[in-house]
């Protein structure tokens, strides 16, 4: 019986075409740890791993903890992008700012 933590993990790593193995790499984590938090319940998950299987799926450790599911996928996934882009210098978040400038002139 999986948890709606397990569901989103294992959604994310599939959408992205991760294994279980490929994630556990990138995420610094073992196969058998990530199955154990897809389908164990209840999850006994580590605030350290959490935070990085997160990152590595582009979203925030709020919303996979998340268990009412309110926040939406593309809303986490643009929240995890803002904290990474805050924490930028000012001559990188210039050249984002023109970028977004030019695909936004299509429209």
């Amino acid at each position: 019986m999986s948890t709606p933590l397990g569901d989103k993990i294992r959604e994310l790593r599939k959408a992205k075409g991760y294994t279980l193995d490929k994630l556990a790499e990138l995420a610094e984590s073992s196969k058998s740890y990530i199955w154990e938090l897809e389908n164990k319940n209840p999850p006994r998950p580590s605030a350290d791993k959490v935070a990085k299987i997160a990152a590595v799926l582009g979203v925030t450790t709020d919303y996979l903890m998340d268990a009412t599911e309110t926040v939406k996928v593309e809303d986490a996934t643009d929240t995890a992008f803002f904290r990474k882009y805050r924490k930028m210098d000012a001559t990188t978040k210039d050249k984002i700012r023109r970028m977004v400038d030019l695909m936004g002139e299509d429209e």
